[in-house]
């Protein structure tokens, strides 16, 4: 008998979820253990996978100016996708004008929405990337701070050589043994899937999600748009590979983050995703993929922009360009110190909505459907970190060696 494929695996545990959570609503709550337990596997494994990862990574390359090159092409290309999606999500608000005429019951208003925690000013986010303690760093899951300690960590050991050598092969070995945990942990993902997905669908049913269809399909929209044009058109030209090729191998993380809703707790499958399933350097993608799940958040970006002209609408705030043009660059650029976790759009909401103006209690009008969209961002977010990582590969020189395992 044929095995069915890790996809089909994915996608039956999906559909099993959507129906079932639909047959018995708030009942099927008992299987929630098994995603929790899964999204804790994830979690157990992140911290570690990307010091070893990133550690090797930094010190292999031993070119600084390499490194340099690597990092700036990285930001520039993820801060230009996010400015296309903020774009391409204010213009769904415009086109389906979520906001105008719509009654929301006030049951389905969560009344403490709004009291969501305050973001930290951009001088703050800066700071916090230096841990004070990269040991507590790593206890936290901070992947900012761990970003950074294994970037030094790896700079170190390049500048110091062969003195340097036993450290580097530790984390080599250490790397080599978090992929075969990740591959363990990976093999779970349908259980986790069916977990996550079926409490939401019996939790929140289609009751709470039609008085909010229009900013769903708002969302949707730019989503789908986003990956098909802006990412087709990026790995079909500036990653040389076809985008269909892309999408099915890049599938399994895109259908787990939108079951999770967190593009880091995705960050294993993708990174897997992108070395077994798209050809990407071991090297590229423990660089690019970590910093990508940390400052490319274009799906969240896609989604202030609906939530804006939403809540704008709602009000009958009609904003001016000069407000537009401030959103496309707050969401831009607080998309960097945005942490790639469940809920994290509401945070970063809240700093566009102050940013122009706009009544910080309009976040709970959403709140109520937040899980769902989440569920489309954190797609996107995934799906844009690895078009980062196949279109950065494909411009950068590859060693020997990588050439040597790329024509195998």
């Amino acid at each position: 008998m044929k095995k069915i494929n890790f996809l089909t695996q994915i996608l039956i545990a999906f559909v099993a979820a959507v129906i079932l959570g639909a047959i018995f609503g708030p009942d099927i709550a008992v299987v929630a253990p098994l995603g929790d337990a899964f999204l804790r596997l994830i979690q157990f494994i992140i911290a570690p996978l990307i010091l070893a990862t990133l550690v090797v990574g930094v010190a292999g390359t031993g070119d600084l100016q390499k490194m340099g090159r690597l990092g700036g092409k990285t930001v520039a290309y993820y801060l230009a996708t996010s400015a296309i999606a903020i774009s391409l999500g204010l213009g769904m608000g415009f086109l389906f004008s979520p906001g105008a005429g719509v009654d929301i019951p006030p049951e389905s208003i969560d009344e403490t929405a709004a009291d969501v925690e305050q973001p930290e000013g951009v001088v703050d986010t800066l700071l916090n990337i230096i841990p004070t303690n990269p040991f507590e760093a790593l206890v936290e899951g901070n992947i900012l701070q761990i970003i950074f300690f294994a970037l030094f960590l790896g700079i170190a050991i390049a500048a110091v050589g062969q003195k340097a050598r036993p450290v580097l092969t530790f984390f080599e070995g250490f790397s080599e043994v978090m992929f075969k945990i990740t591959s363990f942990v990976i093999l779970l993902a349908p259980i986790g899937v069916f977990g996550l997905v079926a409490p939401i669908v019996g939790d929140h049913g289609l009751a709470i999600l039609l008085p909010l269809g229009k900013v769903i399909l708002a969302v949707a929209t730019a989503c789908i748009l986003h990956v098909a044009i802006t990412y087709g058109l990026a790995v079909k030209t500036l990653g040389r590979m076809s985008p269909i090729k892309f999408l099915k191998g890049i599938a399994p993380a895109g259908i787990f983050a939108f079951s999770s809703a967190s593009s880091a707790g995705t960050l294993p499958i993708t990174m897997k995703n992108t070395t077994e399933n798209l050809g990407v350097s071991k090297g590229t993608s423990s660089f690019v993929l970590p910093l990508g799940a940390t400052i490319n958040m274009d799906g969240t970006a896609i989604y202030q922009g609906v939530a804006v002209l939403f809540i704008a609408q709602f009000y009958g705030i009609e904003l001016t360009m000069m407000q537009l043009l401030m959103v496309v660059l707050i969401a831009t650029l607080a998309s960097i110190g945005t942490a790639g976790v469940p809920g994290a759009g509401l945070i970063m909401l809240t700093l566009v909505l102050t940013s122009i103006d706009l009544p910080l209690e309009g976040i709970a009008l959403i709140a109520g459907i937040d899980r769902i969209l989440d569920m489309f961002r954190t797609s996107v977010n995934v799906v844009g970190d690895a078009t980062g990582a196949v279109v950065i590969d494909r411009n950068e020189p590859l060693d020997e060696d990588e050439h040597t395992a790329e024509e195998k």
